[in-house]
C-alpha cells in the first residue's frame, strides 16, 4: 500500500490548526461535523473551546458530541448540554448531541472482527462530512486515546459506546463493561471506527493535538497530570497513519516521561487497536512524516 501522508507541526497554537487542516488540500462538502472531547466535569487537560474557535469557524462545522455510557456530567443529554455551556462550547459554536433522542442508527459492519454493528445518534445522517479533532493522551481502558477512538468510541451513541465496551454483549450492564477481554475490546473499537470511516466514504479529516498528555483520557473527572513536554499537532487523511505516528513521535522523545505514558499504552496492549484498524482496510501505518512550519 502506498505509503499516507501525516503532516506535522511542533508548533500547538490555533492558527496552527487551520495550517494543518489546509496543507491536507480536503474540501469537506456539505454540513460538517466537528468531533471534539466536550471534557468530562472536573477535568483540567482536555482541549479548550477558545483553542478549537478557529479551525472550527474555518471548516463553517457544527460541534458534535454523543452521551457516554458511565456515570458523570455527559451520561445523559439533560446534564451533557449543561456541561457543553459550562466548558462554553455552546457560547462559541452550535453544538449537537448526536444521539440526543432516539432511536439511535446502526451502521452495519459486515467485516467486523469483534462486532457487526455500530450504534450511533440518529442526527449523524444530518452530516456530509467530518473533521475528528482529538486530544492525543493516555487512556484508562484503550492505553490512548487518538483518532480511532474518537472514531469509535466518540461518535457512538451511549448505548453503543456501551456495546462497544461489551464487545458485542445487547443490554450489557455497567460492570460488564470493565470485564471484558481487552484484545476483543480494542478490536471492537476498531470494528466501529470502521463503519464511522466507510459511512463518509472519504468525505473525512483528521487532526491530532499532541499537548497536555496525561495517562488519562479527558473522560476522566480527576485525571493525573501531563507527565511529558507537548509534542505538536498532526494532520492525515488516514486515521491510521496519524495515530501510529503520534505514538512513534512518543517513543522518539527524549522526554523521560514518555516512560509513564508509554507504560500505559503498553500493558493496556493499546496499539492493538492500530492493528485492527489497518487489518479492516481504513488505512495503514506505512507512512511519510512530513513536517511544516507553521
Amino acid at each position: 500500500m502506498e505509503k499516507a501522508k501525516v503532516y506535522f507541526t511542533k508548533k500547538i497554537t490555533p492558527e496552527g490548526m487551520i495550517n494543518m487542516f489546509e496543507v491536507l488540500n480536503k474540501q469537506l462538502p456539505g454540513k460538517v461535523a466537528i468531533k471534539v472531547h466536550s471534557g468530562e466535569e472536573g477535568n483540567q487537560n482536555y482541549l479548550r473551546p477558545e483553542f478549537m474557535k478557529p479551525i472550527v469557524e474555518y471548516v463553517k462545522g457544527t460541534v458534535v458530541e454523543c452521551n457516554t455510557a458511565y456515570e458523570g456530567a455527559r451520561d445523559t443529554t439533560e446534564k451533557h448540554q449543561k456541561l457543553m455551556e459550562d466548558h462554553e462550547w455552546s457560547k462559541y459554536f452550535d453544538v449537537d448531541i448526536m444521539d440526543a433522542e432516539g432511536p439511535d442508527d446502526i451502521l452495519k459492519i459486515p467485516n467486523g472482527t469483534v462486532i457487526q454493528k455500530n450504534y450511533v445518534g440518529n442526527h449523524l445522517k444530518n452530516y456530509d462530512a467530518m473533521l475528528v479533532l482529538s486530544h492525543f493522551k493516555g487512556h484508562p481502558m484503550g492505553g490512548y486515546g487518538g483518532a480511532l477512538k474518537q472514531l469509535s468510541i466518540g461518535v457512538a451513541s451511549g448505548k453503543g459506546k456501551r456495546y462497544i465496551h461489551c464487545v458485542g454483549k445487547e443490554n450489557g450492564s455497567y460492570e460488564d463493561m470493565f470485564h471484558v477481554d481487552q484484545i476483543q475490546f480494542l478490536e471492537a473499537m476498531a470494528d466501529a471506527a470502521s463503519s464511522v470511516v466507510n459511512y463518509f466514504k472519504g468525505n473525512i479529516a483528521y487532526i491530532n493535538v499532541m499537548c497536555n498528555m496525561s495517562v488519562d483520557c479527558d473522560c476522566c473527572n480527576v485525571a493525573e497530570d501531563p507527565c511529558m513536554k507537548d509534542i505538536g499537532i498532526s494532520a492525515s487523511l488516514d486515521p491510521v497513519a496519524i495515530d501510529q505516528a503520534c505514538i512513534d513521535l512518543v517513543r522518539q522523545s527524549e522526554d523521560p516521561g514518555k516512560e509513564h505514558l508509554l507504560e500505559r499504552i503498553e500493558s493496556r496492549k493499546g496499539t492493538h487497536t492500530i492493528d485492527a484498524a489497518e487489518k479492516l482496510g481504513i488505512g495503514t501505518k506505512n507512512y511519510e512524516l512530513i513536517e511544516i512550519e507553521s
